[in-house]
């Protein structure tokens, strides 16, 4: 692949742009919103300037909405050799260019698992999909130079490509994705009106539930429009869960003993099912989960702290496996949570004792 063209510079179009850019693809960047290709094209991800012939690959980043007017047009123009879309629903925009009878030969649905609250081209950075997974919907028809051409796309952006139908990939990203979403906004709402001494008392846990809550709702109605059906289903098995979750804690109010013991059960058993779901969450590079030791560390919110740690952490030969940072409530201090594996934390823990860090057991 030599040249190529996005059209729709927000943060995923921006970002597969500065990553092709970035290994020496010419990139144009189109958008409905002149400045905002304007933007792109200054933080380095290619040219606003349309090309002067057919390039090798159209990357479309519109709106699951938008998608099938966007490349319907793109196809009848004839803009690139190959024409693949990057929206976060599959089955949709594919049967609306079926509809209007359009050759689907060479054009190719794809899907990039990966994302920010952010969005916008000033949200963008050229390693956005690094080690994520990217999903290629291809049918029989897919012309063989196209799914090269999305490959290609894929291992400049240094994404793990992953086949799959694209019905079932709206499916899985219903599950793993969209319905979750909800669910966190569900929960960040619960706090809107909360009073100030309740939220004051928030702590990590309340903030990795409510953190994806914090994405645009516009860009969330966007994906939500196009892919409401398995969504829906998802979040009436959830309302199925929450009615028993209710029931069992209501039984654990009562002075009957037989009550409080299928209160008990019925707690105990939707805690166990999170915790075996839970373990099917891939970990570190897509590998399967793997136990950690934490080693607790405190600082203060000062310039440098964290890379004083890893320093101190890379002479003493351990490997960071994972990081995590709580603050403090109301306090210039912290607690980052330093993931090791087990033989290594009583190694950390006392080469950062030793050169004066405060572990907390």
């Amino acid at each position: 692949m030599r040249t190529a063209l996005v059209i729709g510079t927000g943060l995923i179009g921006t970002s597969a742009a500065l990553a092709l850019s970035q290994r020496g693809v010419t990139v144009h960047l189109a958008d409905h919103d002149a400045e905002q290709a304007r933007t792109a094209a200054a933080l380095g991800a290619g040219t606003d300037e349309a090309p002067d012939g057919p390039v090798d690959l159209a990357i479309v980043a519109a709106p699951p909405a938008h998608v099938a007017d966007v490349l319907a047009d793109a196809m009848r123009r004839g803009v690139a050799r190959g024409y693949l879309d990057v929206a976060s629903v599959k089955g949709g925009p594919r049967r609306e260019l079926e509809a209007r009878g359009i050759d689907l030969t060479a054009y190719l649905g794809t899907h990039p698992m990966s994302g920010r609250e952010k969005s916008g081209p000033l949200a963008a950075t050229g390693d956005l999909f690094e080690g994520r997974p990217w999903v290629l919907t291809p049918t029989r028809d897919t012309d063989t130079e196209v799914l090269n051409l999305a490959l290609e796309l894929v291992s400049h952006c240094r994404a793990v490509p992953v086949v799959m139908d694209a019905d079932a990939h709206d499916r899985a990203v219903a599950l793993v994705s969209h319905m979750p979403h909800l669910v966190s906004s569900l929960v960040a709402a619960r706090l809107e009106h909360a009073e100030e001494a309740a939220v004051r008392l928030c702590g990590q846990g309340i903030r990795d539930v409510t953190r994806i809550a914090a994405s645009d709702p516009g860009m969330w109605i966007d994906i939500l429009s196009a892919n409401p059906g398995p969504v829906a289903d998802l979040l009436t098995d959830v309302a199925a869960d929450l009615e028993e979750t209710v029931r069992a804690l209501r039984a654990l109010q009562s002075s009957d003993d037989d009550k409080r013991r299928d209160g008990t059960t019925g707690i105990e058993d939707v805690l166990r099912r999170g915790n075996a779901g839970q373990i099917r969450v891939p970990g570190k590079h897509g590998s399967a989960p793997r136990a950690y030791e934490v080693v607790a560390v405190l600082i203060d919110d000062q310039p440098g702290q964290l890379a004083r740690i890893f320093a101190d952490a890379g002479r003493a030969g351990v490997n960071i496996e994972d990081v995590r940072i709580e603050h403090a409530t109301g306090q210039q201090a912290g607690l980052v949570q330093l993931m090791v594996e087990p033989k290594a934390a009583p190694v950390l823990s006392a080469a950062l004792r030793d050169r004066g860090w405060a572990i907390r057991q």
